[in-house]
């Protein structure tokens, strides 16, 4: 069943109650619009980044300015459109965040990250529910539908505050990956809640959530094993082109996942995680492409949200977001937390924080279009409390998460990472790599001698950059922390280089004779980072 307006009109973007013909003119103030919102997002970055503040609130902020009650009065009503782009827009978020995610970090979180993915989420949803069926005075149905929604993290919000506060890997690795796989659980249990007549029994649900999630993953990992096997072995003619490749191939698994009847948010996550771990060419520019990706698809998604909400009407659903928001804050999250990491051996600080951290953003008020679309009785009431709830929370959580980790004593110094950062460009006509290498605060690189190194043959430093100045090395020049290196390796040697690189970085001038293994990931590969 299709959603529609309130009004007699057909749903899209109408400015004082008038439809606008899509003429050239049209095009242009729409084209005009779109790049000044654009601006606006951008320099939005900057206050974000010094408050502290979500990037999401800030979009949503100017979404809302720019719609039916703000300055451009645009009166946008399309629930369905919204939902689409909003899915589109979460695809490439997810295909981004896994991109950047590291393997050797999120190896060791996936147990726990998946348990909170269900576990927690069943945990979520009946706390969450049972809070807004007798606290608020909403519907049994009215009351789930809210409860599966808020119960999944948000992969944009999570990937945007977490990175920017030192945490041990262990905790950045189980809260990413958490909003990564919930997603696929949460839309099932969103579905399922919105569709009229009976609920299907908690134990076809459940064995619903286990066949797409088993589908969706082996989707991933077969699309991302065979999309980083093809580019690592075929020449594409432009460099250009390798970036436009990886988000293709995530975006198909996202696609084929869902058309198998699988988890395509799942298979998508996956897939981009295989392919950002995987040694391919063009990798820096292939990050950077996602990155901005990344960017333009939370700005559309998010100023799109605040151009459906219409503000004065969340004023009589303001109190009922409030109190749901605090049983889902201050007791349904922490209950998922600690119930769902009891098999594993987690200190009590960091299931603190990571009951803190849980933060909701677009996806919640994504899910929350479904209900509209599928026509459930109440739904306008059921989006409203949800995106108060997103934005009052968010509000509040984000901010003090650096602070929580200091007091939590969980935060971790910056100056004190040991490993170093390594990226690599292939010169392909040359059959050689060049190799960015950056030396932290605490690596035992630091005194070593440029010929200390033992750097393989076909391998050597051609550049030193250090303190903003760059020069030629000889063999004799000492390293210091915060030097960023520039070395250039053959083909054949450069995984031995990179290895032999690694192991000086842990082990100083004598690694090989005591024993440093150079940085191998257990399985003879040489690990990377990008």
């Amino acid at each position: 069943m299709k959603y529609r307006p309130p009004d007699s009109h057909s749903a899209g973007v109408r400015r004082e109650g008038k439809e606008r013909p899509l003429t050239v003119h049209a095009l242009n103030e729409l084209l005009l619009v779109c790049s000044l919102v654009l601006l606006v997002a951008v320099a939005a970055v900057r206050i974000s980044s010094r408050s502290g503040l979500p990037s999401l609130l800030l979009y949503l902020g100017i979404g809302i300015a720019i719609g039916q009650d703000g300055i451009l009065h645009i009166k946008f009503d399309n629930a369905e459109l919204t939902q689409v782009f909003g899915y589109a827009a979460l695809v490439v978020i997810l295909a981004e965040g896994g991109l950047g995610t590291k393997w050797k970090e999120i190896k060791p979180a996936l147990p726990a990250a998946a348990t909170l993915s269900v576990v927690g989420v069943a945990v979520s949803v009946s706390v969450t529910a049972a809070g807004a069926h007798y606290l608020v005075g909403l519907d049994w149905r009215q009351s789930l539908i809210i409860g599966a929604v808020v119960s999944s993290t948000d992969a944009a919000a999570v990937f945007s505050v977490l990175r920017k506060v030192p945490l041990p890997a262990r905790i950045t690795g189980v809260l990413e990956a958490e909003s990564g796989f919930n997603d696929a659980p949460v839309v099932i249990l969103v579905v399922a809640f919105s569709t009229k007549g009976p609920v299907d029994t908690w134990y076809l649900l459940v064995g619903e959530i286990a066949l797409e999630l088993v589908i969706g993953a082996a989707v991933g990992i077969a699309v991302g094993w065979l999309g980083s096997f093809g580019l690592r072995h075929v020449a594409l003619p432009a460099s250009g082109l390798y970036p436009i490749a990886v988000m293709a191939i995530a975006v198909s698994a996202y696609a084929a996942g869902a058309l198998v009847h699988g988890s395509g948010f799942l298979a998508v996550y996956l897939a981009a995680m295989l392919l950002g771990n995987a040694k391919l060419p063009h990798w820096p520019a292939t990050r950077g492409f996602a990155d901005g990706l990344g960017w333009l698809a939370q700005i559309g998604m998010f100023v799109l949200l605040g151009l459906l909400v219409t503000p004065h009407d969340l004023l009589d659903d303001f109190w009922p977001a409030i109190i749901v928001g605090l049983v889902l804050t201050v007791v349904a999250r922490p209950l998922e937390v600690f119930i769902s990491l009891i098999p594993f051996r987690m200190p009590w600080r960091e299931k603190a924080f990571m009951s803190w951290a849980g933060l909701r953003g677009a996806v919640p008020i994504i899910l929350a279009t479904i209900p509209m679309v599928h026509g459930i009785e109440g739904s306008t009431h059921v989006f409203n409390i949800v995106f108060v709830l997103v934005v009052v929370y968010t509000l509040i959580q984000g901010p003090t998460l650096p602070w929580l980790a200091k007091a939590l004593k969980i935060a971790e110094d910056p100056s004190e990472a040991t490993d170093l950062g390594i990226e690599s460009a292939p010169l392909e006509r040359l059959r050689g790599h060049l190799l960015s290498v950056a030396i932290p605060g605490k690596s035992k690189m630091h005194g070593v001698e440029i010929a200390e190194l033992r750097l393989p043959a076909g391998a050597a430093v051609t550049l030193v950059v250090r303190e903003g100045k760059s020069f030629v090395p000889g063999p004799s020049t000492m390293l210091r922390r915060g030097d960023e290196l520039l070395v250039v390796a053959t083909d054949p040697v450069r995984d031995t280089a990179e290895a032999r690189l690694r192991a000086v970085g842990e082990g100083g001038k004598l690694a090989g004779w005591l024993g440093t293994d150079g940085g191998t990931d257990g399985t003879g590969r040489t690990r990377t980072h990008h």
